[in-house]
């Protein structure tokens, strides 16, 4: 059981245009969450994802069995989360880049987090992959309809219609809420797609199309809304 947050930095090959924290799933920070924040290094951003699961031993969970999951997830806090993603945030503050110069970027329970995240502290942009409790809260966060009414940074949502785990309606609910919050927002639904579309190493969740296509909008989201020195 750790307090300091681990995190795992990928630096891009010259200056940073800006910083992105990655935000893992539910199976901890594993290859396929790492390849992400190599990829996003690549791009030319300062690259930093926080181990939201260190003190319960920060695994690197399978694929397969959620009942190994759930107890990790069921340790998390908000107040724990929230200081993991300000552990990452103040490392980007270190290497000289603001806030407002970070973006930051999560996966199922991390989408949660990075929505959650820009609606309290004041990054320059995020993007959510498929982030659940969207009408219930999760880790002590009131429901993602509500915190999005908050927004305080412009805010990409990346879902399919084939979740099972989050309903259209709410997904729906989630855009009116978002726009109303005053920040440039947009939303987007894959009608093929199911929870996890983006992870190409979950073959029964990967969907390539809409992952080429989320990706692609997301990079041109921080692109866009990330200020750079």
């Amino acid at each position: 059981m750790s307090e300091q947050t681990p995190l795992s930095i990928h630096e891009p090959a010259g200056r940073p245009k800006g910083g992105i924290v990655v935000v893992q799933e539910a199976f901890g920070v594993n290859d396929h969450i790492d390849d992400v924040t190599r990829r996003v290094a690549a791009e030319g951003w300062l690259a930093v994802a926080p181990h939201l699961f260190h003190r319960s031993g920060d695994p690197k969970l399978g694929y397969g069995d959620m009942s190994v999951v759930m107890p990790h997830m069921q340790a998390l806090t908000a107040a724990g989360v929230l200081a993991d993603v300000d552990a990452a945030l103040d490392h980007l503050v270190a290497a000289g880049i603001p806030l407002g110069r970070t973006g930051i970027v999560g996966f199922c329970m991390g989408g949660t987090v990075a929505l959650v995240t820009a609606a309290r502290r004041d990054v320059g942009a995020a993007v959510s992959f498929y982030g659940g409790g969207v009408t219930e809260g999760r880790f002590g966060f009131g429901p993602l309809v509500e915190e999005a009414t908050r927004l305080r940074a412009p805010w990409l949502g990346l879902y399919g219609d084939l979740d099972q785990g989050i309903p259209v309606d709410g997904v729906e609910r989630l855009r009116a809420a978002a726009a109303s919050s005053g920040q440039e927002t947009e939303l987007i639904r894959y009608p093929e797609a199911g929870h996890g579309f983006h992870c190409d190493q979950r073959p029964a969740s990967y969907h390539e199309a809409s992952a080429r296509d989320g990706w692609a909008r997301a990079l041109a989201w921080f692109e866009e809304h990330v200020p750079r020195s």
